[in-house]
């Protein structure tokens, strides 16, 4: 298991959480994401993890996203 974190610009609520979870659960491999509106995190956590598909699902839930 891989644990990457990410920045996430835009999110300022539940709501922008659930979306960001919502898009990033749908990667092969995620087992445990974290979001946090608040410190404008993304924890993903998984075996296999592509981090280009992660910061596109974060993008396709209308946020930003890099490498923290």
């Amino acid at each position: 298991m891989t644990t990457t974190t990410f920045a996430v610009t835009g999110m300022t609520c539940e709501h922008c959480e659930a979306s960001v979870r919502e898009e990033v659960s749908e990667i092969p491999g995620v087992s445990d994401i974290q979001v946090s509106a608040d410190n404008g995190v993304l924890v993903v956590t998984g075996e296999g993890v592509d981090e280009a598909a992660v910061l596109a699902a974060v993008t396709e839930a209308g946020y930003t996203a890099s490498l923290a």
